[in-house]
């Protein structure tokens, strides 16, 4: 505080403002991701994601430093509120990165936005916030949770499946996946599977599956969900082929392994993406954590990238809350997928793929390009967004 008089002081004389950046405040940014029970995986890539980045960047944006501010919403509503407040509150950080679940954003997503801090989702993007909702606090680094899924239904369809189960977690990114995969899929849904959020017995669904005989499974079962599914699908011998959205990728194949191995994904990015930013973070983040990245921590680098390119563009002074805004809307720095920018709402526009299971030389798995689906495709609810 001294040193601050001391400064203002100086500035009188000087006729010069001092603004916190003068002061060289620390910018704090929290991050709040799931990082306990079965999806503990998902949030940690997304930790490790985002703190690489503070690293590459020399733990400095504009000059000033940064602190992460950790905190885990233990994937409980009501709790997440708590810890958001006491980001904001006691800690007051300038910027809030996270979730990873979609129940967990709408419950954090007022609290943040109304108390006018940016958020910053390096995974949840609910199609609530895409259209009338959308909100100039607010942006995505991930994709419109729709999207992902809308993958697996066009190859459904191009592949001429006649007849799919559907099989996800009964929550908000559960039936936007099961929207998703509808949208361009238009032959014969037998089963549309609710299971309840954190089910790790799937013997009941897996069973019907065996009776219906469909030509291909579609689900979505993130973390530990994903895990024992794979599992018990193998176990059970069933030879469907199996579609999926964040059921097999980097976050759970150390532990599904060999089970996983050709099972087909949708994702924005993998790891063997071919551009010189994405393999120099992969090989970093395997140096530094012994574990392949996933897009929860490759859109979580992506996320601190942006902040970056924003606090950089106002000169690290983030009092001007529409400049701020105004930066971060412009995306000005290198996505490690390539092609990325924002739509008016805040979510991206960018290339998506079809991945597939692959063990590699070394023993490791990971997620591997197949083919690109759609390229610059923004999400469709962009166009009753008036709020940016």
């Amino acid at each position: 505080m001294k040193q601050l008089t001391k400064l203002a002081g100086l500035a009188a004389l000087l006729g010069v403002a001092v603004t916190p950046a003068t002061a060289q405040e620390k910018i704090k940014i929290g991050v709040l991701v799931t990082t306990s029970g079965p999806a503990a995986a998902l949030g940690q890539q997304v930790r490790d994601g985002f703190a690489l980045a503070i690293k590459d960047l020399g733990g400095k944006m504009a000059g000033r430093d940064v602190e992460i501010v950790n905190a885990d919403d233990e994937l409980k509503p009501d709790g997440a509120v708590v810890k958001v407040r006491g980001l904001l509150e006691r800690d007051k950080v300038d910027f809030v990165v996270g979730p990873i679940f979609s129940n967990i954003l709408q419950a954090i997503h007022r609290p943040v936005t109304d108390s006018k801090t940016f958020l910053i989702s390096p995974n949840a993007g609910p199609s609530s916030y895409a259209g009338k909702e959308c909100n100039p606090f607010f942006y995505v680094t991930s994709y419109q949770n729709d999207q992902v899924h809308e993958i697996l239904g066009k190859v459904a369809q191009d592949r001429g499946y006649k007849r799919v189960y559907l099989l996800v977690p009964n929550y908000q990114a559960g039936r936007d996946s099961v929207a998703g995969f509808k949208f361009d899929y238009k032959g014969e849904i037998v089963e549309e599977s609710y299971t309840p959020l954190n089910t790790l017995d799937f013997q009941p669904e897996l069973s019907k599956i065996a009776a219906l005989k469909p030509d291909a499974l579609f689900t979505f079962m993130p973390g530990g969900m994903g895990v024992n599914l794979v599992k018990q699908y193998k176990q059970a011998g069933a030879s469907v082929p199996v579609l999926s959205a964040f059921t097999v990728d980097e976050s759970t194949l150390p532990a599904q392994q060999d089970a996983a191995v050709g099972m087909f994904g949708g994702a924005n990015w993998a790891p063997n993406l071919d551009n010189p930013q994405s393999k120099k973070f992969v090989a970093a983040y395997e140096a530094a954590y012994n574990g392949v990245p996933g897009t929860y921590a490759m859109q979580a680098y992506d996320a601190a990238l942006l902040i970056d390119s924003a606090v950089k563009a106002v000169k690290g002074d983030l009092s001007n809350k529409d400049a701020v805004a105004a930066a971060l809307k412009k995306a000005d720095f290198t996505s490690l997928r390539g092609n990325f920018k924002f739509s008016n709402n805040g979510y991206p526009i960018q290339d998506f793929y079809l991945t597939k299971v692959a063990k590699r030389p070394d023993g490791k798995f990971q997620t591997e390009i197949v083919e690109k689906v759609f390229s610059n495709y923004g999400d469709r609810y962009t166009k009753d967004c008036a709020a940016k």
